[in-house]
């Protein structure tokens, strides 16, 4: 174990400040953020962009260096959506051998309490955010993120909603008495009085499963609010993005042990292709709490096989548009092109389904029919991406086949509005880029738009009227699951009728946005990012429900 250089109460003294910040800023949910998110010299240092860089290479075509219980066997899994060769290798683990390790941890662990829970939390995002630079490369050749997104979603923007969950988490565990003397008046003789001990007990050994297009920003809510409830974590990355979490995982064993605390508190459980070690460690009785982000089919199969554990899931959705009418029609087509465009729609929050009335719509430029607005939708898309520069920027790169697969697919199923086309990278030769394909389809198709197409794929449904499209929205919401919401009218009544419609459904709604805010993005400590109302999620990531199921309070009482 290494030299002990602050203990976790010196921690929690050094954050104290960011940890009070945060905590003021989830009750008041206004705009906070710790960590900046541009990856701006002024901001990171001069020198920070390059010793990012430089230590990103460093790390590929070898071992990944992290020292924990495990065989010598080497896995190397991932391969970068830009062409460049990666060769990470990393130590595998089978479930008996991590589990036992994380029990064996736990004690340690739990004996920090709810300071010393979140003076390491807060210490690990701190300096995940100095190796922000680091973990941008990472999340970039891993998932096919452009870079800019990478370093803010896989940095600043994934540190901040670790933060959130450290803060809902200290909150909820501290804010009543942990100590007493009870007394109780009697009507004759005097009271009766005991001294009172509460204490917070973990939930047990969390498992985080992670996804492969945000690997830190979907993992760190889950990741922290175990650890800063007491619980240790074993963090299971998706095989074709391992590295960020593996950079995320030895931080933390850094902290810990620096801490005097056990470093297997945190640990990694990277798996050969076809393992299913996920599902392996997910169904044993050791494992307590599940926090996973994927496919619903695997996200259903946790739910009702993985019984011993709190599991929080979110899967996919169908998220829709409704287009009723807009005094803005250039900034709403400008708004959703973007929407489509950004991470070539390789996002859970990115919309699907964008519903207009058969009868056309009323704009600030007169009627446009149905047809019409999916065609200045279509023409608006490929004029974003016009400049390959500028494209690439925003579409990053295609994950995986299966999407390629996908979008081939698609094409055949209505009437092509915008055809996919390829893009070639200014910088990579080999990335595989792709823009949106826009499909337009008749409301009848259920059996086309009501499933999730995951990728850069978008329907224009026509509808009968807006009242069909809110009963669609409604409908698919609660069938399939959603994780946004949009709608665009000039008609307070039907902005009522919509707001209602996602209340009941259980869907986050934006309204007429225009500009530079788009559906997909949740800010973290105001939005409550998967509700946890719809089929799209079991909770939402960020409330003191997606907290509470990991600890529980017990006591200890004797007279005084």
């Amino acid at each position: 174990m290494a030299t002990v250089s602050a203990d976790p109460a010196q921690l929690f003294e050094r954050h104290r400040t960011t940890l009070e910040d945060a905590v003021a800023a989830v009750h008041g949910r206004g705009f906070h953020s710790a960590y900046p998110e541009s990856p701006s010299p002024k901001v990171y240092g001069p020198d920070a962009a390059a010793e990012g860089e430089a230590a990103f290479t460093a790390l590929l075509g070898a071992d990944f260096p992290i020292d924990q219980p495990g065989g010598d066997e080497r896995i190397v899994t991932e391969r970068s959506p830009y062409g460049i060769p990666l060769g990470v290798g990393y130590p595998h683990a089978d479930a008996d051998t991590l589990l036992a390790a994380s029990r064996a941890a736990a004690p340690s662990w739990r004996a920090a309490g709810p300071e010393g829970w979140a003076g390491v939390c807060l210490e690990i995002l701190h300096r995940l955010n100095q190796r922000s630079f680091t973990i941008a490369h990472a999340v970039q050749h891993t998932t096919g993120q452009a870079f800019v997104m990478a370093f803010q979603a896989g940095g600043p923007h994934a540190q901040d909603r670790g933060l959130e969950a450290v803060a809902y988490a200290y909150d909820l565990t501290t804010r009543y008495a942990r100590t007493v003397r009870w007394e109780k008046p009697q009507r004759r003789g005097g009271a009766q009085v005991l001294d009172k001990r509460f204490h917070v007990v973990p939930r047990g050994t969390g498992l985080v499963i992670g996804c492969g297009t945000f690997p830190t920003w979907n993992a760190y809510p889950g990741l922290f609010a175990s650890l800063a409830t007491g619980n240790p974590v074993v963090v299971k990355p998706h095989p074709r993005a391992v590295l960020p979490l593996a950079i995320t995982v030895a931080v933390a064993r850094e902290v810990l042990a620096e801490a005097g605390l056990e470093p297997d508190t945190v640990l990694l459980a990277a798996e050969r292709p076809d393992e299913r070690l996920a599902a392996r460690l997910a169904t044993r009785p050791e494992v307590r709490i599940i926090d996973f982000t994927g496919s619903t089919e695997f996200g259903n199969w946790l739910e009702a096989n993985a019984r011993q554990a709190f599991v929080c899931t979110e899967k996919a959705g169908v998220n829709t548009v409704v287009v009723d009418s807009t005094d803005a029609y250039r900034g709403m087509l400008g708004n959703l092109a973007s929407s489509l465009s950004l991470y070539s729609g390789q996002m859970c929050t990115t919309p699907q389904n964008i519903l207009v009335p058969r009868g056309g719509i009323a704009t600030d430029e007169g009627h446009k029919s149905a047809a019409e607005v999916a065609a200045d939708l279509g023409a608006a898309v490929r004029d974003l991406l016009a400049d390959p520069a500028r494209a690439v920027a925003l579409l990053g790169a295609i994950s995986g086949d299966a999407v390629l697969d996908r979008v081939a697919a698609a094409a055949d199923l209505g009437e092509t509005v915008l055809p996919s086309s390829e893009v070639v990278h200014p910088e990579y030769a080999d990335a595989v880029v792709r823009t949106p394909l826009i499909v337009s389809v008749p409301a009848d198709r259920r059996d086309v738009y009501g499933r999730e197409h995951f990728g850069p794929i978008a329907f224009v449904v026509q509808t009968a009227d807006t009242g069909e499209s809110l009963r669609l929205l409604h409908a698919t919401t609660t069938e399939r699951g959603a994780l946004t919401a949009a709608v665009y009218s000039t008609d307070p009544a039907v902005l009522t009728a919509a707001e209602e419609t996602a209340v009941d459904a259980g869907v986050n709604l934006s309204v007429n946005l225009t500009g530079s805010i788009l559906v997909n993005q949740s800010a973290a400590f105001s939005d409550y990012h998967g509700t946890g109302a719809n089929p799209a999620a079991t909770s939402s990531l960020t409330d003191p429900a997606f907290i509470t199921p990991r600890f529980r309070l017990t006591q200890s009482r004797h007279p005084a």
